[in-house]
């Protein structure tokens, strides 16, 4: 019998390849309203290879100076605006993002077999031609396509870093109800990541290294960007390097807390407000008694300065316990490098409460 040729090998390969993966489908489809797909692989966003994905054409990943903690989580973010749009830059607030953009937002951990990931689920934001709608997706158990769903089952997640430090716990998926919790600013639901200080880094793409708001002007995801001189940029949590110790811990707050604790948030109701051009020292918590819900011991005050152990913040960055952690989602172990840095911090507080100086400078600053 004669052996088939090489090219028709190929050719079978090639098939067997794109009918495997659902996600292999180049061009993105315009989704204004419901019903939307109950598979992620319809959106059509990016392809899934050997665990990795790859996005598909006009969708652009993106990363953020100081990211939101979710439980040591690996996140891959991702954007794509309908052909002819475009985003209006915003100074300080997310950007204005145009009817039919979709920012996807997928998370997952180590396997403990070797460097690979296992992805555990994709969380999207729609802008429809009403609102943000918030759409969740969990991974199957071979990887190649994720389901989405309203109210998602726990995973349990085993992993351990190079170091040996072992990571095994519980991770909890929020529902679909519960984004509102962080991404509602006076009841209305919007994007907290991608703001200018957050994307004003360098992002290594395809077609080589490039500034984050350079790059999406340049393809026409972005308009009204001003000079590199005039660009907000604040300070890595994580890189000594890039700021001082106050200007790490409050770009740390202000990604991690400011999106509840601000006028219009969640938690605005508390008076305590973390965004990075927050300076009264009272609004970030200094000497300020509580007035929100959750145990916290004979504690007194939100911070006191020089004594991170007195301070409710750290009490309840430190704790896992339900209406007393903080955040109160997306986190159920301590972020023990972030609880660090904010103890530092408050450490390095002058004064006692009842002589404490009234302000503090904006940390949002240009390059």
């Amino acid at each position: 019998m004669r052996s088939p040729s090489w090219g028709l090998l190929c050719l079978i390969c090639l098939v067997s390849f794109l009918g495997c993966n659902r996600f292999l489908q180049r061009d993105v489809k315009v989704r204004i309203e419901a019903p939307f797909p109950t598979r992620l692989s319809e959106w059509r966003l990016f392809s899934v290879r050997s665990g990795r994905l790859e996005p598909n054409r006009s969708v652009v990943p993106y990363d953020l100076n100081t990211p939101l903690f979710s439980d040591y989580a690996s996140k891959y973010r991702f954007v794509w605006m309908p052909p002819g749009t475009s985003a209006q830059y915003e100074p300080d607030d997310p950007f204005d993002f145009p009817v039919g953009t979709v920012l996807a937002k997928t998370f997952s951990f180590p396997t403990s077999r070797d460097s690979s990931e296992r992805l555990i689920e994709t969380r999207l934001l729609v802008h429809t031609k009403t609102n943000w709608t918030p759409l969740l997706y969990i991974w199957d158990a071979d990887q190649q396509d994720a389901i989405q769903q309203l109210v998602p089952d726990p995973v349990r997640v085993r992993w351990t870093e190079i170091s040996g430090r072992l990571h095994e716990f519980t991770y909890r998926i929020p529902n679909v109800n519960e984004c509102h919790e962080c991404h509602d600013n006076n009841r209305a639901l919007r994007p907290i990541g991608p703001k200018a200080r957050n994307l004003n880094k360098d992002y290594a793409y395809r077609s080589g290294t490039d500034n984050q708001l350079t790059y999406w002007a340049r393809i026409g995801y972005l308009q009204g960007l001003p000079a590199p001189e005039l660009r907000p940029s604040v300070a890595k949590w994580d890189k000594p390097e890039s700021g001082s110790l106050e200007s790490r811990a409050r770009a740390y707050l202000d990604n991690n807390c400011a999106h509840c604790h601000q006028p219009g948030g969640q938690a605005g109701y508390t008076g305590v407000d973390f965004r990075l051009a927050q300076t009264e020292l009272a609004g970030l918590g200094l000497c300020k008694s509580p007035n929100s819900a959750g145990e916290v011991g004979a504690l007194r005050y939100d911070v006191v300065p020089g004594r991170p152990d007195e301070s409710i913040l750290i009490y309840r960055l430190a704790s896992t316990a339900p209406k007393t952690s903080m955040p109160p989602l997306s986190r159920d172990v301590v972020h023990v490098e972030g609880l660090q840095l904010v103890r530092e911090w408050i450490a390095s507080l002058p004064g006692r409460c009842g002589r404490v100086e009234p302000r503090v400078k904006s940390l949002v600053t240009s390059p």
